[in-house]
């Protein structure tokens, strides 16, 4: 029997087979700031010990989710809530050294009201790692410079079909070239900027395009916040982030958070309040800077009187 062939037959053996690990990507948003839960990572490069809570599945996990759960209150005191299983990761070379072994990680969203962390962890803003993600001033400062590298790389490529390849992707996930501003395209930009070697993960020597984290943290961050902002158009998930109680302004603005656009205010209300999202409740709120203001709850029947109740975004920006 040839070689290959009674490799591909023989069971693996304990020391080829990947390990799996557990990670979470806990989002919140506080005071109009979208953040993230990290803690530290040891053994890790200069400037990226940042890291998302995560841990090896144990024998005594009964199950892949109970293991975050345990792992994630072990590391950051967070009792987490919501939680989805965003992906899986299995790359090589993920572990520190380089040994050539797949290592996977099955990667978790969870949102949560910020609580106090644990001395260990902390919450960050998520764009500190995206910083050409937010768009609520405006036009982040920094494309210009990101747009300017992503063309060397594309004009550098080894022929032209290549280099039209390399263009064609710049102009769909930055939406150069006259293209719209795709907010949910977090990860496909994130990943182009790898494939470029225009981040710190990937090699480059500064951190024009954000702040790097530990292992492939910011790739599941990125994942994460893709989904995230595309969920929030057809499901609630939103108010799994806002208080029992809130005001419309303090809705719009982590919606803003979230998505990193402004929207209209009077189409915002406009659209919550033709899905059914919320209903008024009997308090009033003196602290919006202005008039006092009602307080609103979610509603939950929307939840069984309609398949994808969300809140729409505006069309994509232009460049």
């Amino acid at each position: 029997m040839a070689e290959a062939e009674r490799a591909r037959l023989e069971p693996m053996t304990v020391s080829s087979a990947p390990s799996v690990g557990l990670a979470a990507v806990i989002l919140a948003a506080t005071q109009d700031e979208p953040r993230v839960l990290t803690v530290p990572v040891p053994d890790q490069p200069p400037g990226r010990g940042e890291g998302l809570p995560s841990g090896p599945l144990e024998p005594a996990h009964p199950t892949l989710e109970r293991g975050l759960r345990a792992w994630v209150e072990r590391q950051t005191g967070q009792t987490l809530g919501y939680v989805e299983q965003l992906y899986t990761f299995g790359d090589r070379n993920r572990r520190p050294g380089g040994d050539g072994q797949h290592a996977l990680s099955v990667a978790y969203l969870a949102l949560a009201r910020e609580a106090r962390p644990t001395a260990d962890s902390a919450w960050q803003n998520w764009y500190r790692y995206f910083p050409y993600e937010d768009w609520r001033t405006g036009r982040p400062g920094s494309l210009d410079a990101i747009a300017a590298r992503l063309d060397a790389w594309a004009r550098a490529a080894p022929d032209s079909g290549e280099r039209r390849r390399r263009l064609d992707r710049i102009g769909l996930t930055f939406g150069v070239a006259g293209g719209g501003w795709n907010e949910e395209r977090v990860l496909e930009r994130y990943e182009l900027l790898f494939e470029a070697g225009l981040v710190p993960e990937a090699g480059a020597p500064d951190p024009l395009a954000g702040q790097p984290m530990a292992l492939d943290h910011r790739r599941m961050l990125a994942t994460a916040l893709g989904r995230l902002r595309g969920k929030i158009k057809y499901r609630p998930v939103v108010f799994e982030l806002m208080p029992p109680t809130f005001t419309l302004g303090q809705l719009q603005r982590v919606v803003e958070a979230l998505s990193g656009v402004l929207l209209h205010k009077q189409n915002f209300r406009r659209l919550v309040a033709q899905q059914g999202l919320v209903e008024e409740t009997d308090a009033i709120s003196a602290e919006t800077g202005g008039r006092p203001a009602r307080l609103m709850r979610f509603r939950r029947e929307v939840l069984l009187e309609r398949p994808a109740p969300g809140v729409r975004l505006p069309p994509g920006r232009r460049l």
